[in-house]
C-alpha cells in the first residue's frame, strides 16, 4: 500500500511540475529569477529531473542514468518542449523503477544517499524525495506568481 501511495504522489506531483512549467507565457520567463529565490523555474525543473533520475532511476531502477548536477543549475534558455519532455521521461522512469517494489522492500538499506540522523532505508529516501519534489514545486509556483508571468496558456 505504501509503495502504491508513493507512486501516486510522484505521478501527481511530476504531472503538476509539467503543468507549472507549461503555464509560463514566455519561454524566456522560465529562466528568470524571482526575488528571494536563488534558482529559476527552469533550473529547479532540471534539478528535480536530475535528482529523481539519480536516486530513483539509477539507484533503484538501475537505468544507468549519469547525473551532471552542475548543469542543472547552469543551463538556461532550454526550450519549453524539451523541459516538458524531460519531465515526461522522468515520470516514466520513476514509475518503472518503483513498479516492482513491495512494502517490504522499503525497509532495505539505501546506501547511496544517506541523511545523517535519519533512517537509511529505501522507504525513508522515497518519502524524502517526494518532499523535496513538492518543496521545489512550491518554489516554482511562487516564482511564477511573484514575477507575474502566469498566463492562461494551457499545456502543449
Amino acid at each position: 500500500m505504501i509503495v502504491e501511495s508513493l507512486r501516486a504522489l510522484f505521478g501527481r506531483d511530476l504531472n503538476k511540475l509539467k503543468t507549472e512549467i507549461g503555464l509560463y507565457e514566455k519561454e524566456s520567463n522560465i529562466w528568470l529569477l524571482a526575488p528571494g529565490i536563488a534558482n529559476s523555474a527552469g533550473n529547479l525543473c532540471l534539478h528535480l529531473v536530475g535528482n529523481l533520475n539519480t536516486y530513483i532511476g539509477a539507484e533503484i531502477g538501475k537505468t544507468g542514468y549519469i547525473r551532471h548536477r552542475d548543469l542543472e543549475f547552469s543551463l538556461s534558455n532550454m526550450y519549453l518542449e524539451e523541459l516538458i519532455s524531460k519531465v515526461e521521461e522522468t515520470i516514466k522512469v520513476v514509475d518503472m523503477s518503483s513498479v516492482f517494489l513491495t512494502d517490504a522492500d522499503l525497509q532495505q538499506e539505501y546506501v547511496i544517499h544517506k541523511i545523517e540522523g535519519f533512517p537509511d532505508n529505501i522507504g525513508f529516501i522515497l518519502i524524502h524525495l517526494e518532499a523535496h519534489l513538492t518543496y521545489h514545486l512550491g518554489q516554482i509556483n511562487y516564482g511564477k506568481r511573484e514575477r507575474g508571468v502566469f498566463s492562461n496558456r494551457r499545456m502543449l
